[in-house]
């Protein structure tokens, strides 16, 4: 049998292939948007309710960071919320260290943190929690951005600030997107 820490990214994609639901997965296609033009074009699901990928996540916790990032850009979207589950805990236990790496990787591969709910599960545990005791001008430049998912995650990571009685930056922001 196989120790928490020698877990690997096979097994991960093994156990979400295993809990996948075709059904599900199709009504995903609708629920996400996915058609021609809409925010979630080409995206693909397995049909996996997020409870289930959360327990594999905790069960995955011990995953290295090279793998997760795989798992992360991977064309499936429930590989790539796991990933997030797992970077948000990982986040959340480790030190200044690795949470400045995560947050730097987090960055570097937001291109694949692309749905609403993807961003909604990381961006406050992620980047609003790295930046709350760090400068915030990536926020301003992500809010400009013309990218959806871009401005997403810099009016989410405020829900943070929010929570520890700092208000400027949500305002700020919401100002930028406004007439979005």
């Amino acid at each position: 049998m196989l120790t928490h820490a020698t877990r690997t990214l096979s097994e991960v994609k093994k156990e979400l292939q295993s809990s996948a639901n075709k059904k599900d997965a199709e009504t995903a296609l609708w629920f996400f948007k996915t058609g021609k033009g809409d925010y979630g074009e080409n995206d693909r699901f397995l049909g996996i309710k997020v409870p289930v990928q959360r327990a594999i996540a905790k069960k995955y916790a011990s995953l290295s960071l090279a793998d997760m990032l795989k798992l992360l850009r991977s064309p499936f979207h429930e590989h790539r919320l796991t990933a997030l589950f797992i970077l948000v805990l990982k986040f959340q236990k480790g030190d200044t260290v690795v949470q400045r790496k995560i947050y730097g990787e987090y960055v570097k591969h937001r291109q694949f943190i692309n749905n609403w709910d993807l961003v909604d599960s990381s961006a406050p545990h992620i980047m609003g929690a790295y930046l709350l005791q760090n400068k915030r001008a990536i926020l301003y430049r992500f809010a400009r951005s013309k990218k959806l998912w871009e401005k997403r995650i810099a009016i989410l990571a405020t829900q943070t600030f929010i929570r520890h009685g700092d208000f400027a930056d949500t305002l700020k922001i919401s100002e930028i997107l406004l007439h979005d």
